[in-house]
């Protein structure tokens, strides 16, 4: 990571643990609302994470009894935002901000407790998501007065199909981390208690057997492909891509280090390494 201090964030806690970087929404009392403040520190500390080619996956998860009970609803009819607009918030903290969709580093979202509105749109930006059994998960904006946002009319019918969508996004309703993996929003359901160690587990697997650029471009370009409506030229680029690994360092530590029975050594570059001459990620 780089040289430059820590920020003092306000709403969230950030450590790293080796090859693990954790960020933990840290408004416990308030069952971490969301706003633009605490938007600002996640993408900001996903920036220093992805910067940093130590960090081969990153947790995200909640203090307390909650996830992200959403956006912090102010009184009498005011809107759904903090006391800082978006660009006075990242204003505070200079520096690339990221997305957890957006970024070369894999993402397990560990929803330790409830997840409504905004805190269901920031764990689906995750590439993995372990949830509580009987956490309360849900879609609430119609139930609000407003619609979903964050790009969720979009991207959740892709997910996990329209009429499935539509049962979420209509209706609102309450679902529980054990119907979230029914639905295919989630990957795993385990007691609450053990939703980060879980998450922990598989991170722990993705940063000592998974190649860092192998890893960046399969999140990335499946990410893509979800628009993508052209098979052939999906097809394409993922031939095109599926040569370059094969002509690189990893391929062949990564076929040794199984025949010899041990952790692969990587040395491909997740900041340097990838191939953006054949898939810009930055677009």
């Amino acid at each position: 990571m780089t040289s430059t201090p820590v920020p003092a964030y306000e709403s969230i806690l950030v450590d790293s643990d080796g090859p693990i970087g954790t960020i933990t929404l840290n408004r416990p009392d308030q069952l971490n609302s969301w706003d633009w403040l605490m938007s600002a520190e996640i993408g900001h500390a996903l920036g220093r994470f992805e910067d940093d080619d130590a960090i081969r996956a990153v947790i995200l998860t909640g203090a307390g009894r909650a996830f992200c009970a959403g956006a912090g609803l102010l009184p009498a009819g005011r809107t759904f935002d903090g006391s800082l607009t978006r660009a006075e918030a990242e204003a505070k903290y200079p520096g690339p901000h990221r997305p957890a969709d957006r970024i070369r580093t894999p993402v397990i979202a560990a929803v330790n407790g409830h997840a409504v509105g905004a805190g269901m749109t920031m764990a689906l930006r995750a590439d993995i998501l372990v949830v509580a059994e009987e956490a309360k998960l849900g879609f609430v904006f119609n139930r609000r007065g407003v619609i979903p946002d964050a790009d969720l009319l979009w991207s959740l019918p892709r997910l996990i199909g329209y009429s499935r969508a539509m049962d979420l996004l209509l209706t609102g309703r309450i679902f529980s981390g054990a119907e979230a993996v029914g639905l295919g929003i989630a990957s795993q359901a385990v007691p609450a208690e053990a939703v980060v160690a879980t998450a922990t587990r598989l991170a722990t697997d993705i940063a000592t057997n998974v190649a860092p650029v192998s890893a960046a471009i399969t999140k990335l370009v499946a990410r893509r492909f979800l628009e993508e409506t052209d098979r052939t030229a999906a097809l394409e680029l993922e031939r095109e891509l599926f040569r370059w690994a094969g002509q690189h360092a990893d391929a062949p530590e990564g076929v040794t280090a199984f025949r010899e029975k041990r952790d692969p050594r990587w040395t491909l570059s997740k900041t340097k390494d990838f191939p953006v001459h054949l898939f810009d990620d930055r677009v």
